[in-house]
């Protein structure tokens, strides 16, 4: 479980931010390189470079490197455990609505009953 955990605690970690979140709506449309990724960012390559190595970490991203160009590309099912976390948690939302909503319709029976 704890290596579960980890991996959807870096992969919200990665989210967390708007600009990583942009990264990965560009990369979500292709492949870009660094450059194309850093081109509508104001910021120096360096910070670009540091929230790549973090969504690199949190196995979103991964990136292959021809001569000076680095290429980085989207791992969607690095968003699964992500997806998993929040269907359970959905579940276990829904069957709590679900028990409060009996609990006041019998409530409700109750107090209409002569």
């Amino acid at each position: 479980m704890l290596n579960y955990t980890t991996h959807v605690d870096l992969v919200f970690r990665a989210l967390a931010d708007p600009v990583r979140r942009g990264m990965v709506d560009r990369l979500s449309r292709s492949a870009a390189t660094v450059t194309e990724l850093a081109e509508p960012l104001d910021m120096s390559m360096p910070a670009v470079m540091q929230h790549l190595r973090l969504l690199e970490a949190s196995g979103l991203v991964t990136s292959t490197k021809a001569g000076r160009v680095r290429t980085c590309r989207l791992q969607p099912a690095a968003l699964r455990g992500v997806e998993d976390w929040i269907a359970s948690r959905r579940a276990a939302w829904e069957q709590d609505l679900d028990r409060l909503e009996a609990l006041l319709s019998e409530q409700d029976e109750d107090s209409t009953a002569p």
